[in-house]
């Protein structure tokens, strides 16, 4: 999926959160995007921390923000699939066991599988043998504990195992575990590998 965080912190901004960049970004996330994100508190819970950050912003706690332009907020980076991406995934999943590791939450990932079904027949976990969400497996990326869980749990070799990022970081918890690792750094896409 394309994203852009620019339209996250943009939105968030005008809601009144100026610095939103200090807490939030790609490959970083402050405590309550990172606890979000690790289903460590609840979508409420998380809503509630935002709003404490449009108070700690200046934002008058009489001015009442709803959820909905919350949650619309944190949604603006959700952007596409791209059918060529998608092609691709359908296109190799024969010949490699095919698994997703996402760091995501609750709120994105209703709102991203909204946005797929609006595009492709199906859903997205059925481009993979198995997909893993971090807010539901409780491990985001790149702590090792997600990828040492989803190792074991298809009994993947690490040696022969390719792990795919466009975060560096993620790459870097990858390679930790043993996993052969590969950054997609900006512009370059899975539909430029050779497969």
């Amino acid at each position: 999926m394309d994203i852009d965080v620019k339209h996250t912190l943009k939105a968030f901004s005008k809601l009144g959160i100026k610095n939103i960049e200090n807490y939030f970004g790609h490959g970083f996330a402050a405590s309550c995007f990172s606890d979000h994100a690790s289903g460590k508190i609840s979508d409420e819970e998380f809503l509630k921390e935002i709003k404490k950050l449009l108070t700690q912003e200046g934002v008058d706690e009489a001015v009442e923000i709803s959820d909905e332009a919350v949650i619309d907020a944190w949604n603006a980076l959700l952007l596409q699939f791209p059918p060529e991406r998608i092609s691709l995934l359908k296109a190799i999943r024969s010949q490699y066991r095919l698994f997703l590791f996402s760091n995501t939450n609750a709120i994105h990932y209703d709102k991203f599988r909204e946005i797929y079904r609006n595009s492709f027949p199906g859903e997205l976990e059925d481009l993979f043998e198995k997909a893993y969400f971090s807010h539901s497996l409780g491990h985001r990326k790149p702590d090792t504990s997600g990828f040492e869980l989803i190792i074991r749990e298809n009994g993947l070799d690490p040696k022969q195992t390719l792990f795919v990022d466009d975060a560096f970081i993620n790459v870097e918890g990858a390679l930790k575990t043993g996993l052969k690792g590969l950054y997609l750094p900006p512009g370059f896409f899975i539909t430029d590998i050779k497969w």
